[in-house]
């Protein structure tokens, strides 16, 4: 997200330190914001080749991309141009553009100002900021399916899916602010009026009928627990956890810890780790563990932090040679005969999208590459 943002330094190149997964914490009390000598330690950065980018197309404004296997078996990396509002979507073995979907407008297959996008089974969802709205598509073949938020929604950004088994619940990131100040910067509004930053919506899906109903609005007013400038959320079922990116760099650049349910946890991580804004979320599993990988958008080179899944340490980070001022962020856990451990895709500034081989970001950060079911 371009607001509010103060310029990253560039990052030192080193390699990084070997580390392993931590054991899950007892409780959630163990969960607390990481201990600040742990945070300040030397900053340790490895640098890793990108696998490819695909072509850079700046009139686009290329914001998040999402993949999906197709029937055949090849991946589709389809992601949003809020700019030109459509999709594009590439090979994502290779990088190469296989087509575009959408046009501007409001009608059913249109956009403004996509931003958002997931995939969940053969579901493709989009949120739209300046139609303020999410949009479903069915794919192989991006059939619009429904549309809904739009008499909640002000300015709303990203979204996570949760499959459930009675359907979907979808978190939606609303970062609408008061205006603009002399300065032109926006106007963040009070803390007492932040309770509804996050939007949750039960969908319901009937063959080519789709439902969606509100089902709560989510954000804490205190100091410590709100949601000031948001726009990349995740989550994790297993451990009823949601993640939102904290973006207001004014306050700081940190994830904040929230239940499915929306209440906050009181834990928050990353502070000291960032030295620029955080962006992009992703969980990547290994059996009951696994690793959250979190963006952090410097200008000059974005570098990827990964924190353990259970006590939210950090457990490494790396930057590739030219990916930066990245917004959002996809994890492709499925292997493929290119990536056969799965690939990490993330935007490049604002122009096209990268692929990191999952394989090689686990051998630098020492990571284990099999995992138990």
């Amino acid at each position: 997200m371009a607001r509010r943002m103060l310029l990253a330094s560039a990052m030192t190149l080193v390699l990084a330190t070997a580390c392993t997964p931590a054991a899950p914490p007892a409780n959630d009390t163990a969960t607390k914001a990481p201990a600040a000598a742990d945070a300040s330690a030397a900053r340790q950065v490895a640098t890793l080749a990108e696998a490819f980018l695909t072509p850079m197309t700046p009139d686009d404004n290329i914001d998040s991309p999402a993949a999906w296997k197709a029937p055949d078996g090849k991946t589709w990396l389809i992601a949003t141009a809020k700019a030109t509002d459509k999709l594009v979507v590439y090979d994502g073995s290779t990088g190469s553009p296989l087509r575009e979907v959408g046009s501007t407008g409001a009608a059913l297959g249109q956009f403004d100002r996509p931003n958002g996008i997931s995939v969940t089974d053969d579901l493709l969802w989009i949120v739209e900021r300046d139609n303020h709205r999410v949009q479903v598509f069915s794919l192989p073949d991006f059939t619009p399916l429904a549309v809904f938020g739009a008499d909640d929604l002000r300015k709303p950004y990203g979204l996570w899916v949760d499959k459930r088994a009675d359907g979907y619940a979808v978190y939606v990131t609303d970062s609408w602010d008061n205006g603009e100040d002399a300065q032109g910067n926006d106007i963040l509004p009070p803390l007492a009026e932040l309770d509804k930053r996050v939007r949750q919506y039960h969908v319901r899906r009937d063959g080519a009928d789709v439902t969606a109903t509100l089902a709560a609005s989510i954000g804490d007013t205190s100091e410590a627990g709100a949601l000031r400038v948001v726009e990349s959320i995740w989550g994790d079922p297993a451990n009823d956890r949601l993640l939102v990116a904290e973006e207001d760099e004014t306050y700081a650049s940190e994830f904040k810890v929230y239940t499915l349910a929306g209440r906050f946890t009181g834990t928050t991580f990353g502070r000291d780790v960032f030295k620029a804004q955080a962006e992009g979320v992703m969980l990547r599993t290994c059996g009951k563990d696994g690793w959250w990988i979190t963006t952090e958008q410097g200008k000059e080179r974005s570098v990827f932090h990964l924190f353990d899944r259970h006590s939210l340490k950090p457990v490494g980070s790396f930057q590739g040679n030219k990916v930066a001022n990245t917004d959002g962020i996809w994890m492709m856990q499925q292997g493929s005969p290119r990536f056969p451990h799965g690939a990490l895709y993330a935007v490049h500034d604002d122009q096209g999208v990268v692929a990191f081989d999952w394989e090689q970001i686990a051998k630098a950060l020492a990571l284990p590459l099999e995992c138990a079911s």
